[in-house]
């Protein structure tokens, strides 16, 4: 495989998630807007991070209440995803023009999109300015699931939400399974061999009066 320098370096790291953030302001003016830099960056506590432009409409939000939420879509809202991430808040209300539901949130003051299969509450701990963009780093405070994806044992199926994500512009669903976690280590189950006898050839069976292990 041959490879050259790309001429000028940049974010190469796809695909990354598609989400739909929900914010709102201490007067409670509330907005939904697409973020795609968005991530996990530790589990105990359990913290995410979103990065947003200052000059967005909902960076202003955020900052106020130091509150969001991230609402993960399933492949239904991809065209509420998209339209939410290039329409802005200064003319359009989203949460009327896209039929979304507000829904009052458990440990925030920020309402959650009721239609999304999940909904991630977070508390803003810090705000990093990066550049182009400002890192608001979040603790994850409950997370808002549909219980139709909850089995008998209270597990979660995350691989029948029908996930989206974003690359290089566009939108994906996801593809088949391709393994799991630990799978290139894990061993393989050993089957028994049976081992047969092999019958004599040119040879008559002695008689015998054995039973038979048929």
């Amino acid at each position: 495989m041959a490879k050259t320098a790309f001429p000028k370096p940049g974010n190469f790291l796809y695909p990354v998630p598609a989400v739909m953030v929900s914010c709102q302001d201490t007067e409670e003016n509330s907005n939904i807007f697409t973020v795609a830099w968005t991530g996990t960056i530790c589990s105990d506590p359990p913290m995410v991070y979103i990065s947003v432009r200052p000059s967005r409409a909902s960076y202003a939000l955020i900052k106020s209440s130091m509150e969001f939420v991230i609402n993960i879509p399933d492949e239904s809202m991809v065209r509420a995803l998209d339209y939410c991430g290039v329409r802005s808040l200064r003319e359009h209300d989203k949460w009327e023009e896209m039929h979304f539901t507000k829904e009052k949130s458990s440990k925030v003051s920020v309402p959650s999109i009721a239609e999304a299969p999940i909904s991630i509450e977070c508390k803003v701990k810090q705000i990093i300015p990066l550049g182009t963009h400002d890192m608001f780093l979040a603790e994850v405070v409950a997370v808002q699931v549909d219980e139709k994806y909850l089995d008998q044992k209270g597990a979660f199926h995350m691989e029948k939400v029908g996930l989206v994500a974003y690359s290089h512009g566009e939108y994906y669903a996801l593809g088949k399974l391709l393994g799991s976690f630990g799978y290139s280590i894990r061993k393989k189950p050993v089957h028994p061999v049976h081992k047969t006898k092999k019958k004599a050839v040119g040879k008559k069976a002695p008689q015998s009066k054995a039973k038979s292990h048929n």
